[in-house]
């Protein structure tokens, strides 16, 4: 019995305002979170049949993210990467998932473009 190929969706670039940190001002005022999130599954049944239920909805997957980001506060952006994936494992045809959460505006004393956590995660 051969494996069922795992294609791939990818959301880029989602953006929201969360209350994610350490540190108290980080807490209070907030900041801009940058969510990457890639998909593994078989979308061959939604390709043949125009399905939709056979795919993700990334429209609901991409409110489900913004929900996250800008829900409850967490210390490390490590834990918000866990809470995204753990959203993106609950759907039956994902199989593995990729997420990658950038904090552009970490309280970082030196000169810097983004800090990053990736966390990848499989049902098998």
């Amino acid at each position: 019995m051969t494996a069922e190929p795992l294609d791939r969706i990818r959301l880029e670039g989602l953006e929201a305002h969360g209350h994610h940190g350490l540190f108290d001002h980080e807490r209070r005022d907030g900041q801009r979170f940058v969510v990457d999130v890639e998909l593994a599954l078989s979308l061959e049944r939604a390709a043949r049949e125009g399905d939709l239920a056979a795919t993700v909805d990334y429209g609901v997957l991409a409110e489900r993210i913004h929900a996250v980001i800008t829900g409850d506060p967490v210390d490390l952006i490590e834990t918000l990467a866990l809470r995204i994936v753990n959203v993106c494992l609950e759907h039956e045809a994902v199989r593995w998932t990729s997420v990658t959460v950038h904090k552009p505006e970490a309280p970082i004393r030196v000169a810097f473009s983004d800090v990053a956590v990736t966390i990848e995660r499989s049902k098998e």
